[in-house]
């Protein structure tokens, strides 16, 4: 009777526990999708969530018929290699990349992993692809790269600032490649305007970065875009206003966070963009056949409460040709 009794109770487990492992089969058996970011996660969650959205409007969900493995090296660039290695070892069927510094690091570890670029500086630049319009090897995606947009930035501010004389460019020599600063330089000097180039590779280095361009008589800044100056946004905006120096920024999380203006492309849209990407080479898509994409238009954003602080006017011209208006 005893042994009856542990038989019933035995199968009634195994009943229960089935479902359990074809549960755990099955997700073993889902597309995985691999996430990396130099950036704290938590610093780009309107660019993850904007990815989440792309993918559920091609009829995906986590868990349900993929797989995202999610890493972040926050900020410690070294990371990089040993966290590619790990989503390789996932057998991941993708990795998305978040900035520049992880799509190198992926490229440098694997030539086989498909790789999508949710956004990137100058690709070919930085020796990522070929060319945008036939990228070849293993990588794809997004790059906000444009010949025009420094030139823009430069107008904007000193439509901002009419008494702009010597212009600050800040920016991390380990990122984005010289595209950005050499575009930037030339557009300064279409305009006589003397540049002086601050390079900051770590956080730590700010402050004095805002000093040595207070010594060099900075009255306007450029800051390029870079995964570690957007964690440090608020301390980079905190900065400038208190050496009371305008600033533009390549990215509009920058306005939000205190900063003066941005003439910038929409990173949610890339990145919402990027799932389209995932799919076609999850459908059996060649990453080097799909053309590196540049975004079809540029926002402006303006803080106003920045500019109260800064003593400064915004014109009205301007105002009306903003796409975002914080007060």
């Amino acid at each position: 009777m005893k042994d009856r009794r542990t038989f019933i109770r035995s199968a009634a487990l195994s009943v229960f526990a089935i479902p359990l492992v074809v549960k755990a089969q099955q997700l073993a058996r889902l597309p995985r999708i691999g996430f990396l970011s130099a950036a704290p996660l938590s610093s780009i969650t309107a660019r993850t969530d904007a990815f989440r959205q792309g993918l559920r409007d091609l009829g995906y969900a986590e868990g349900r018929n993929i797989t995202i493995d999610w890493r972040s090296a926050d900020d410690q660039w070294d990371r990089l290699p040993a966290l590619v290695a790990e989503l390789v070892s996932l057998n991941v069927a993708v990795i998305v990349t978040a900035e520049s510094p992880a799509a190198i690091a992926a490229k440098k570890t694997t030539r086989t992993v498909p790789i999508v670029m949710a956004q990137s500086g100058d690709p070919v630049a930085l020796g990522l692809v070929a060319s945008l319009a036939s990228p070849g090897g293993n990588i794809t995606g997004f790059t906000t790269v444009s010949t025009e947009l420094p030139s823009k930035e430069v107008e904007l501010l000193k439509e901002a600032v009419p008494k702009l004389s010597r212009l600050a460019v800040l920016t991390n020599p380990d990122n984005l490649g010289p595209t950005a600063l050499k575009y930037t330089e030339m557009a300064a000097r279409a305009l006589a305007l003397p540049v002086f180039v601050q390079e900051v590779r770590d956080a730590g280095a700010l402050a004095g970065a805002f000093s040595a361009m207070t010594k060099e008589r900075a009255d306007g800044l450029i800051v390029l875009p870079d995964p570690m100056f957007l964690t440090q946004r608020s301390q980079i905006a905190e900065l400038a206003a208190r050496a009371r120096l305008p600033a533009i920024y390549g990215i509009a999380e920058h306005v939000r966070a205190g900063g003066l203006m941005s003439y910038a492309a929409d990173r949610a849209v890339l990145f919402r963009r990027a799932a389209i990407y995932v799919d076609k080479i999850l459908h059996g898509a060649q990453p080097g056949d799909l053309p590196i994409e540049r975004p079809l238009r540029f926002e402006l954003a303006i803080n106003l409460k920045t500019a109260k602080t800064l003593g400064l006017t915004i014109p009205q011209s301007l105002l009306l040709r903003a796409d975002e208006v914080i007060q």
